[in-house]
């Protein structure tokens, strides 16, 4: 029994000590493990000024700088990757900064440089000030100024002075009153009479300007004048690109070429191209041609003439004593023979045109003005007045003297209705052509072509009554009217005519078959223009179409 109990209880401790001898092994493994995967500590910037090398260092307890180091000859400084070097230094080892004097000398890597007589560098709050001769130069950009504050922190460099700061690179040169660089995305801005020009012929005059070295962009902004090669520009708020020459106007801008001029809330210009696209309120004027295109969207292309506008489109021509005002959904403009003697326009204005002049208003859906005969051609159920006459066809083509219309051409429907002054009965001519002369405004001759139909009312020259109902039915007819609408005389070829009174007129021959009066569509003004005025439904001229001749049938051959 007792060999047994020794046995056991040696037994135990073994177990025991094996027990505590594994869980050393354990905690002492976890410790390795722990120790081997501890994060190594993070390194602190070094945030001292490293005084590099000096001639000479001096340091006197009981003068003027006491906390300082006077140090000179070829002295050179060091702090977190920006090198100085300098003639001579007062450094202050305790604030962790020093002035420096003479030939002073700045610069980090290759990027950025800094030149100038004297200057102080804060190492605390990573500071530099200079002065005298002030040069500083990054990514391809030179600063010039009398006095400038760097801070490294935040990359920022104000630059300011007695003299004009001026900033430089391969193309542009700006100067200012007051500027600051950014170093860290490489823009500029500046201050107070500033101008910017470059080897393009482009001047830019303004108050504030940010400009992008590496998007070669100018941001002016307040009044502003830009003058580049070919244009004029004045803006509130412009984007120049001074590389492509292309420019974003904003704020109601103005773009002048030479007689001609482009104003919108927003305009886009590209001097290249000579192409001015505006937005919102576009007004074109061609101070020349004495012509206007107004629009909420409008196009110009100044090298080629040719001009486009929509969205509530407005073309006036104030060539002649009297204004043409003509509005459409779109309105073009082509020019021929640009910058000659022989300059040509045409004005195309087309869907739901309206036109006023004080001596005729039409209206039609679509329409062509030729300034080289003064014609203007009037497609697709067009009507035309002129004081109490109307005239209406498939096609009416107008053509103007320098005061008033000369004479109207109506093709295929013609008809030319005139209200008397008792504003009850219509003098009427229908026929296939027409052509009508005026004088003064005024209807003098009318000339109708094939099938025509008169109904005219004469008139008693001695009470200015009517005396009854001429109907009149003929191939040919000139008629020719005094000043005051009478009758003078009248031609026409083999005809057949009735003279009803006025008391025994059959109802029907009142008016012609195709008779139609359309006063309630008029414009009455050039605001009135704006409104459109349909025909009521039915009343619209359909287009006859013409014969085709007839196809020669060939010959059967015998066999």
């Amino acid at each position: 029994m007792k060999g047994y109990s020794r046995t056991s209880c040696l037994t135990r401790a073994g177990i025991v000590a094996l027990i505590a001898t594994f869980t050393c092994f354990i905690m002492s493994d976890g410790y390795a493990a722990r120790k081997r995967t501890q994060r190594p500590r993070k390194q602190t910037v070094d945030q001292r000024v490293y005084l590099q090398h000096a001639d000479e260092l001096m340091y006197d307890a009981y003068g003027p700088h006491p906390d300082a180091q006077f140090v000179k000859g070829n002295v050179a400084f060091m702090h977190k990757g920006m090198h100085l070097t300098c003639d001579s230094a007062y450094f202050y080892e305790e604030s962790n900064s020093f002035e420096a004097f003479g030939h002073v000398h700045m610069w980090q890597g290759d990027t950025l440089s800094l030149t100038s007589v004297d200057g102080y560098y804060d190492g605390t709050n990573e500071m530099a000030h200079a002065w005298k001769d002030v040069v500083m130069k990054h990514r391809g950009e030179t600063l010039y100024c009398d006095t400038l504050d760097y801070d490294r922190m935040y990359g920022i460099a104000d630059a300011y002075g007695s003299n004009r700061i001026k900033l430089t690179n391969k193309t542009d040169v700006l100067v200012a009153d007051w500027g600051r660089h950014f170093t860290d995305d490489d823009h500029s801005e500046f201050f107070y009479n500033v101008i910017l020009t470059n080897d393009k012929g482009l001047r830019i005059e303004t108050d504030t300007l940010y400009h992008y070295n590496k998007t070669s962009m100018a941001h002016a902004v307040g009044p502003s004048v830009i003058t580049q090669k070919n244009s004029k520009v004045n803006s509130t708020d412009c984007w120049y690109n001074t590389k492509t020459e292309k420019s974003e106007l904003y704020g109601r801008s103005t773009v002048y070429n030479g007689a001609k001029e482009i104003t919108a809330d927003s305009l886009f210009n590209d001097d290249n191209t000579g192409i001015s696209e505006g937005f919102g309120n576009a007004i074109y004027h061609d101070t020349e041609n004495k012509n206007m295109l107004l629009g909420d969207y409008c196009i110009y292309d100044n090298n080629t003439g040719n001009g486009y506008a929509t969205i509530n489109a407005l073309g006036i021509d104030y060539s002649q004593k009297d204004s043409l005002w003509m509005h459409g959904d779109t309105i073009k403009i082509r020019t021929f023979y640009i910058n000659t003697d022989s300059v040509q326009r045409e004005i195309y204005c087309y869907n739901h045109v309206r036109a006023y002049r004080n001596d005729v208003q039409a209206v039609c859906d679509s329409l062509v003005f030729h300034s080289k005969d003064s014609c203007m051609t009037m497609y697709k159920d067009p009507v035309v007045w002129t004081q109490g006459s109307q005239l209406l066809g498939e096609e009416i083509k107008c053509y103007f003297n320098d005061s008033t219309i000369r004479y109207a051409e109506v093709l295929r429907q013609a008809l030319s209705v005139e209200l008397m002054d008792d504003s009850i009965h219509y003098n009427q001519i229908s026929s296939r052509d027409m052509r009508a002369y005026f004088k003064d405004g005024a209807l003098r001759e009318n000339w109708a072509v094939s099938n025509v139909k008169v109904v005219y009312y004469p008139i008693d020259e001695s009470d200015s009554t009517i005396i009854g109902l001429n109907y009149t039915e003929t191939d040919t007819l000139k008629m020719y009217l005094t000043p005051d609408k009478k009758l003078d005389h009248i031609w026409m070829c083999k005809n057949v005519g009735t003279l009803y009174p006025l008391t025994q007129t059959p109802p029907n021959k009142h008016k012609l078959p195709t008779f139609a009066w359309f006063d309630y569509m008029r414009p009455v003004s050039k605001d009135d223009i704006w409104v459109w005025k349909p025909k009521t439904a039915g009343l619209e001229l359909k287009e006859e179409k013409r014969r085709e001749a007839p196809k020669r049938v060939p010959k059967k051959q015998n066999p």
